[in-house]
């Protein structure tokens, strides 16, 4: 269901407004209908352009197409969502309802910063070390339903689309080696393993098959042989081909390509680039350099906690020699990936009891604990989280990877878990799904600051109840702290400062306990997507601010609970957006 008002005359409005004992006049009411016009358009748009998107948000009337890729079509977008802008800023914001003028403020960010990514052309580098249509095109099978024939029938047609879909990825990225427009060498290290795991000989052992191999009771016996054939003729004929094909441009063409440089500054314009993301995903008016200098701020204020840790438990070293025990001493490390799994689901059950003392809502979405596919785990973080499905029919899913036990600490599983299930990600995004009142353009998107920031918040929620037991589990939560507090020095330095990529690598090895296999995976994340690490940490440190601020002005009559409703009553919003609603909730208190 649609959250979006429906088109209705401006009688209609000005008359529904009087009988509500609010009559605006004319021009306020055609404002909010031609707003309220706007954001459906916008949406029908998206729902139309990018149809694996569709889906996941529980529209299907698109399941058996993917999104249309290529250098026009890019164009094309572009220019679209350039005419969406223009006929926003035409609607006179000032005439609208307070939370329509949020809502405003909110599309008018997105476009600008959607246009203003397109000038820059990063749709030219569209995969990176991490993620891509080669490595997310995969997943196909765990996102569309299959309840019906004709579900079969649209994931079927959706594996033959998937050789044009990969011919204008590579349309792309050739533009982008015309343009010097490349991923840095060093993230492209490994690229193979994505794209080897899905040439097979045998079309059974195809991850794509696998939807085939049982069917529910829903879908006829007869149907089952013509299904069957139906997937495996487009996977011997379009799956497997193009990720031959694929291989064979990346190792042929783009590898070779690739540049020695691994900052943002390197490539034309890369610098007013940079500039740029570093005020997309903040959601702030801040420079590189102001980012710089809070993360060295931030390392130095977390090691004195870290170093008091040490001081606790005795520990006969520094800092350094403390750290080296806890990456090699066997105490601190899974032997199995079932028992990796079994600390991280232990961890969560208890956070999952003490929920109701710091939330008055919670979502009605449960969630669940998967491996991260081990065809992408070696080149991936520690976890990720995947978001439910619009359509209620798939929960959210917490993915830990289990790949190199000897890289995944005990102690720092309970952070790490806070972060990505509860009270983190999928509490907050959950919730965002649920709330009726918000335009689906939000329901289903969110600001990486918020996103990120309450996260991050979250994992140190679990000081206030309990969760960290012993003394390494609170040094693993800071660790996870700290290293966000290294990547705004971190990204900053080497996207606008000239680090080099053992910089960056010696910056969190020497603060921060984690693993040397994480610390190079992350460090090869920041190289391949400029800015977005600094949203953590800017976003955590804006909500501490404005708890701070409650706690100071209310004095007793905070309430936690209270206040945690406010900071995700609205979903994943802009810091600016989130500081307006807490302290306008503080003033009402």
């Amino acid at each position: 269901m649609s959250f979006l008002r429906r088109r209705v005359g401006c009688s209609a409005i000005a008359v529904g407004y009087c009988l509500l004992g609010v009559c605006l006049p004319a021009w306020a009411a055609d404002a909010e209908e031609q707003f309220s016009q706007l954001l459906e358009e916008i949406w029908q748009s998206d729902l139309e352009e990018y149809p694996q998107f569709a889906t996941s948000v529980g529209e299907h009337s698109s399941n058996d197409r993917l999104a249309a890729v290529s250098l026009a079509d890019s164009a094309r977008r572009n220019e679209l969502k350039a005419k969406f802008l223009q006929r926003l800023e035409a609607i006179e914001r000032g005439q609208l309802p307070a939370n329509d003028q949020i809502n405003f403020d909110i599309m008018r960010r997105e476009l600008r910063d959607s246009i203003a990514e397109y000038k820059f052309g990063d749709h030219l580098m569209p995969i990176t070390q991490r993620s891509g249509f080669h490595i997310n095109f995969p997943e196909l099978r765990k996102n569309m339903p299959f309840k019906t024939v004709a579900d079969y029938e649209n994931y079927a047609a959706r594996l033959r689309a998937f050789e044009q879909y990969a011919n204008g990825y590579m349309e792309l990225l050739r533009a982008g080696m015309a343009a010097e427009h490349v991923l840095p060498a060093v993230v492209l290290e490994g690229w193979e393993e994505s794209v080897d795991a899905q040439i097979v000989d045998d079309v059974e052992k195809s991850l794509f098959y696998e939807p085939v191999k049982k069917f529910p009771s829903t879908v006829p016996k007869e149907k089952h042989a013509q299904l069957r054939s139906a997937v495996r003729d487009a996977i011997e004929e379009s799956v497997v081909p193009t990720y031959k094909r694929f291989r064979k441009f990346m190792a042929e063409e783009y590898v070779p390509q690739a540049r020695d440089s691994i900052g943002a500054s390197a490539v034309p314009g890369g610098r007013d680039f940079y500039r740029h993301r570093v005020r997309r995903f903040t959601t702030l008016e801040m420079s590189p350099e102001e980012v710089h200098h809070i993360g060295l701020a931030e390392v130095k204020r977390i090691r004195a906690e870290m170093d008091g840790i040490i001081r606790r438990v005795e520990f006969e070293g520094d800092f350094t020699a403390f750290t080296t025990f806890l990456r090699e001493d066997p105490q601190f490390y899974a032997e199995t990936a079932e028992e990796l799994l079994k600390e991280v689901s232990f961890v969560l059950k208890k956070m999952d009891g003490k929920l109701p003392t710091l939330f008055g809502r919670l979502p009605r979405m449960p969630y669940g604990v998967q491996e991260v596919p081990a065809y992408v785990a070696p080149r991936t973080t520690a976890a990720y989280y995947q978001r439910p499905s619009g359509d209620g029919t798939k929960a959210g899913f917490y993915f830990m990877n289990t790949y190199n036990l000897k890289s995944r600490p005990l102690y720092t599983v309970a952070a790490l878990s806070l972060h990505e299930a509860v009270p983190g990600h999928h509490l907050q995004i959950a919730l965002q799904q649920e709330m009726e009142g918000l335009p689906n353009f939000r329901r289903y998107s969110g600001f990486t600051a918020f996103v990120e920031g309450w996260a991050l918040y979250a994992e140190r929620l679990g000081l206030e109840v309990g969760i960290y037991e012993d003394p390494y589990s609170d040094f693993g939560r800071l660790t996870m702290e700290i290293w966000r507090a290294c990547r705004l020095v971190v990204d900053t330095g080497i996207h606008y400062f000239g680090w080099t990529r053992e910089q960056a690598i010696a910056y969190l090895r020497d603060n921060s306990a984690m693993s040397l296999h994480n610390i190079r995976a992350e460090v090869d994340r920041y190289i391949s997507w400029p800015g977005q690490a600094l949203a953590y940490k800017i976003g955590e440190m804006k909500i501490r601010e404005l708890r701070n601020l409650a706690e100071q002005r209310l004095g007793e009559r905070f309430d936690v609970r209270a206040f945690h409703d406010v900071v995700l009553g609205s979903g994943g919003v802009p810091l600016d957006v989130l500081e307006a609603n807490v302290t306008a909730w503080i003033d009402e208190q």
